[in-house]
């Protein structure tokens, strides 16, 4: 796909003749420097921006594409952002509850007891009654991502949910949401700057260029499931960062050159 901002004025591109096929439930990470066009492909995967030409497909389907430039939004592609998004007026159930109930899934009491039983199994049941204020930033998080998957979405799109977070809990949000994983499967499409984060959690990665963004290159991460923390001490591991890393620096110095603010 391309994406050009603004066609008949600044006329910035975007994203650039940008291909990427991800299998289902795959955990697919997205790393290249900031303002690269990162965030303008989880965008239009999502429905909120239009693409310029090229085509989106899930499953098959046309999600946008000739004739069909903006993606219609729906539950079977979900956004976790990196600012939190929950209702700070309802509790953590009812937060999770929220989405089954809207689309005439579930009734009110089903929904709940749906909730409960999808927070517990994140290590959330004892807090589940909480309002978003009352938890850490952590456990709102990891509500955020329960609240997701409680609608069995076909992708999850994660836009670096992580990034504020202090080393501790985020290497606690890491193990939780491969927790997560494991349960469901789900296909993610994850972008962050932690090359670590990108391998210890991915599949693959895809080192995207500086804008306009096009993939520069593919890792395979050939890591065995599950995983835990201490494959970060592996050779396997250092090596595979090492390689990621030289890619990243490349485009870093690129954008750090050509003076690039952060766009999306």
């Amino acid at each position: 796909m391309t994406k050009i901002y603004d066609p008949y004025g600044v006329n910035v591109k975007a994203v650039d003749d940008c291909s990427m096929e991800i299998a289902g439930g795959e955990v697919c990470m997205i790393v290249g420097p900031s303002g690269c066009g990162k965030t303008t492909l989880l965008n239009a995967l999502a429905g909120f921006h239009s693409i310029t030409s090229g085509e989106i497909r899930l499953d098959g389907e046309l999600l946008c594409g000739p004739g069909k430039p903006l993606a219609e939004q729906g539950a079977d592609r979900i956004v976790v952002f990196q600012n939190g998004a929950l209702f700070p007026w309802k509790t953590l159930s009812e937060n999770v509850a929220y989405g089954p109930v809207v689309q005439g899934k579930m009734s009110q009491a089903q929904a709940l007891d749906k909730a409960r039983q999808s927070l517990a199994e994140a290590g959330l049941g004892n807090v589940a009654d909480k309002y978003p204020g009352e938890v850490s930033s952590g456990m709102a998080r990891r509500a955020e991502i329960v609240r997701a998957l409680i609608n069995h979405p076909k992708v999850l799109l994660l836009d670096e949910p992580y990034r504020a977070m202090d080393a501790l809990t985020k290497s606690i949000m890491h193990e939780s949401l491969l927790e997560m994983y494991d349960r469901t499967k789900v296909t993610i499409y994850f972008i962050t700057h932690d090359l670590e984060e990108a391998i210890f959690l991915g599949d693959r990665v895809y080192v995207m260029t500086t804008r306009p963004c096009r993939v520069k290159k593919v890792v395979d991460i050939n890591l065995p499931r599950p995983r835990d923390y201490s494959i970060l001490s592996s050779n396997e591991f250092r090596l595979l960062v090492e390689e990621t890393s030289e890619a990243v620096h490349e485009e870093a110095i690129k954008a750090f050159q050509a003076g690039e603010r952060e766009l999306a």
